[in-house]
């Protein structure tokens, strides 16, 4: 239902060699041999305050794994690294990885379309029509809507999925978001797969059928249209986090709750953690939370479950990530080992590893920890496949891997919503 025709043939058979190709050799060089001006290095962090400090400077983290960070640093980042006894591995120039993950350029690349062999990845275009035609096709289950616009004016899409979709039950309601960071394309293909599992497969599927009878399910596939258009404008990747608003603001550095409170984010517009200028400076971040806002019916809040998707490191993440105390103002010991709980439950069926988000390292300004703070809401991250990556490949796996990578959720999903009762 989802899929238009696309033209990567073979190449969808051939996963592990594209994959075996995303990364440049170790030690790759800019072509000149001068250093290059954005490196990609391995960082050895074995605990959360080293990876703390590590992302603190200013780097981008690209993923963590096993200790060892990956990260995007300006030569000036990566000798202060060094100056503070931290080991850097070069993996390679990350302009010229970037240029090699896109492939050739295209004579006539569109304004927005993915590189040749990655034609499955859903453009905001595509994206747009895929969740029309769930409307159209199960009209008595699916409504689209928008919480709002982004800076630079697209819709921010929401689809209500219920088996009463025109009426607002006495239900648990739970919601999904996805791409919040502009780079992370496998996670609007993971909110695509959930409209069409919880609309193409309630005829036929008796526990979809079931957890749509008894829930309200919001999904929202793209959170950051900006972002993720520039990042594959005129069919080349640039490895772009951050929304289009000046330099752009870090979304999830941005929800008030704690912003800028600890050291997870950055004051600095150049920075890819950059919070912006105040909480909910951005206004993809502002619609969100208000269509959050919006469903405290009577004084009770409606949503009681959320998922954002990242890409990647396959981790589940629960709140806090502002401090590392398991037990905080707001989440006493039940409501914590609840959240570890289900948290472990979830990375049961899908092999990630469960840990509270700040065990990764300090991030303030979250999605989750506004939802729960604020809300009450489970709230968690999921960072999909891959688990590791010798550099940018974790942000663009090929194509041939969504199927697999989107469906391998499919059971952690329903752990949630069943929870979102009370289960």
């Amino acid at each position: 239902m989802f899929r238009r025709p696309r033209v990567f043939g073979a190449l969808a058979g051939a996963g592990v060699i594209l994959l075996a190709l995303l990364a440049a050799p170790a030690g790759a060089q800019p072509s000149a041999g001068a250093p290059p001006d954005r490196g990609v290095y391995t960082v050895p962090a074995g605990n959360a305050a080293a990876r703390t400090a590590v992302a603190g400077s200013g780097v981008d983290v690209l993923g963590t794994r096993d200790g060892t960070m990956t990260v995007v640093a300006t030569p000036a980042q990566a000798r202060s690294l060094r100056a503070q006894g931290f080991r850097l591995g070069q993996v390679g120039d990350f302009d010229a990885m970037l240029a090699e993950r896109s492939g050739p350029p295209r004579a006539a690349a569109a304004a927005a379309e993915f590189p040749p062999g990655d034609e499955a990845y859903h453009t905001y275009a595509e994206m747009t029509e895929a969740l029309r035609a769930a409307q159209r096709a199960y009209p008595g289950l699916a409504r689209l809507s928008s919480v709002g616009r982004s800076y630079e004016g697209r819709e921010l899409y929401l689809i209500k999925i219920s088996d009463n979709v025109d009426r607002d039950e006495a239900e648990p309601e739970v919601l999904f978001t996805c791409n919040q960071h502009a780079r992370e394309h496998l996670t609007t293909e993971m909110c695509l797969h959930l409209v069409q599992r919880f609309t193409a497969r309630y005829a036929t599927d008796a526990t979809v059928r079931q957890l749509v009878d008894s829930r309200e399910i919001y999904v929202l596939p793209q959170v950051n249209p900006d972002g993720s258009e520039y990042d594959i404008a005129g069919g080349r990747y640039k490895g772009w986090r951050k929304n289009r608003q000046g330099s752009g603001t870090d979304p999830n550095r941005n929800w008030d709750y704690r912003w800028g409170c600890c050291g997870g984010s950055s004051g600095n517009p150049r920075s890819d953690t950059y919070r912006g200028t105040a909480p909910f400076s951005a206004p993809e971040t502002r619609a969100v939370a208000n269509f959050v806002n919006s469903r405290v019916v009577g004084g009770s809040q409606q949503i009681t479950a959320h998922i954002d998707f990242h890409t990647y490191s396959e981790l589940v993440l629960w709140p806090y990530g502002y401090t590392y105390a398991d037990t905080a103002p707001g989440m006493n010991a039940e409501q914590a080992r609840r959240f570890a709980d289900i948290g472990r439950r979830m990375a049961a069926t899908n092999g990630y590893t469960p840990q509270q988000s700040s065990d990764l390292y300090i991030t303030d300004g979250s999605v989750n920890d506004w939802m729960w703070g604020v809300h009450g809401i489970l709230s968690y991250t999921f960072e999909m496949y891959p688990r590791t990556s010798s550099g940018l490949s974790g942000f663009y796996p090929p194509a041939s891997v969504i199927p697999r990578e989107t469906a391998r959720n499919d059971a952690a999903v329903d752990v949630l919503l069943r929870a979102a009762g009370g289960a």
